[in-house]
């Protein structure tokens, strides 16, 4: 419960801080513009990674194999984009430290204990054969 009270309460003021810091410094017009133009950079890098990562996973899906590390991996650029389009620096600049193959990954296999696929693991799925056939009903 405390966790939610200081991202929900903390976060906001630490970045309405940051940006009364920075506005004082450059200016309130560059400050929005600079705001703005981090989303759309963020915004950019985000959606050509996903793509990276969503061709990854359909050709580990077409292979058989099953794509959880790069699930994950989306997952994280989703919160990426997500932090990328808030105003502010501080989930700015977590936004972008997030955008780095190499930090990204290592988060994933430290704290979500899941390793990129060895090629070995198979899709296991149930399918249904089905026979077209004619049939009739015989009572006894």
């Amino acid at each position: 419960m405390l966790w939610f009270l200081l991202i929900f309460v903390g976060t906001p003021l630490i970045e309405l801080y940051f940006l009364l810091k920075v506005g004082t410094i450059i200016g309130a017009l560059p400050t929005i513009l600079l705001s703005i133009f981090t989303a759309a950079l963020g915004g950019y890098l985000v959606r050509e990674q996903g793509l990276s990562v969503l061709m990854r996973v359909r050709s580990m899906v077409d292979r058989g194999e099953v794509p959880a590390f790069e699930m994950l991996d989306g997952a994280i650029l989703l919160l990426c984009g997500f932090s990328l389009l808030l105003p502010g620096f501080v989930t700015d600049a977590l936004g972008f430290l997030l955008l780095i193959p190499a930090l990204r990954h290592a988060l994933i296999r430290r704290y979500l204990a899941v390793q990129p696929a060895a090629g070995d693991v198979e899709i296991r799925t149930s399918r249904r054969e089905y026979i077209d056939a004619d049939y009739r009903r015989e009572d006894d």
